[in-house]
């Protein structure tokens, strides 16, 4: 299992990029359109957000799974008996935002999201005819006005040594959605298990993205991309007393949309958000 390095610029980009999904579930692209001065600016500004005392003035509500989310209440990856070690805040264009962060935060969101939909436009072009015929309608269009992707804002705090066993900054899972674009984070630690079951480091090298298959396209492709699990490890040495900051971007379908014979993405997110403890 390989994890290919796409350059984004090349002619064989597409072709490349969604045979890294196809074998392993994930891809990596550099030299990608999202400003690596932006990404710098996002995690300092959010980090002294954390930081801070006003993360209590914005937490989350649980009708809406907008705002900020304490780490009491963090996930708890399904098939795992201890929360998460991280704390995180869900932006959506009309959930609330503070203010100092609102422009910033919405400006990569738009860029990310416009990407993505490239991307798909990708994955749909080199799907075989026979899976693609059961795609109910174009990849990035399933996109389009959808009021539920979600850019997460996760801060992984530095690790006190009192932590419960077992407990990791993020347990093995997969994620729900079509496809997750996730900026290179400001310290290593996501791994990917490879269909052996070995745990593989994802590169981490600044300025690039890593791109990886959610259940939703599984489901939407019968398989065909591989919703690979992953994680991120808690650091040894020195890291340990370092904050690690990531942006996941999901990119969720209209809730209406028309997955597989099974599920609309609705149905489908409410039942993994169940198994999720968050619903």
């Amino acid at each position: 299992m390989h994890v290919q390095n796409v350059d984004f610029t090349q002619d064989d980009a597409r072709q490349r990029f969604v045979a890294s999904l196809r074998e392993t579930g994930f891809a990596v692209l550099r030299n990608h359109p999202l400003p690596p001065q932006l990404l710098t600016s996002i995690y300092r500004h959010w980090l002294a957000f954390f930081r801070s005392e006003e993360t209590v003035a914005w937490r989350y509500d649980p009708r809406r799974q907008d705002g900020y989310f304490p780490p009491e209440v963090s996930e708890t990856a399904k098939g795992q008996s201890v929360k998460d070690l991280k704390e995180y805040y869900h932006v959506y264009p009309w959930g609330r935002i503070p203010p100092a962060l609102h422009d910033e935060i919405l400006d990569y969101y738009r860029r990310a999201e416009a990407l993505a939909a490239t991307l798909l436009g990708w994955i749909e072009a080199e799907t075989p005819a026979e899976i693609a015929a059961h795609y109910r309608e174009p990849l990035s269009r399933m996109i389009e006005d959808s009021q539920q992707t979600l850019l997460r804002v996760l801060h992984y705090p530095p690790l006190r040594g009192d932590e419960l066993p077992g407990a990791v900054r993020a347990a093995a899972h997969e994620d729900i959605n079509l496809i997750t674009v996730l900026p290179a984070a400001n310290e290593p630690g996501l791994e990917v298990r490879t269909r052996e079951g070995e745990w593989l480091a994802v590169p981490c090298d600044p300025g690039q993205l890593v791109i990886n298959v959610g259940d939703m396209l599984q489901e939407a492709s019968l398989g065909h991309f591989p919703s690979t699990t992953h994680r991120v490890v808690n650091p040894g040495g020195p890291a340990r007393e370092q904050s690690r900051v990531s942006l996941p971007l999901f990119l969720h379908p209209r809730p209406e949309v028309v997955l597989s014979e099974r599920h609309t993405a609705d149905s489908y997110l409410k039942e993994r958000l169940r198994e999720l403890g968050v619903l």
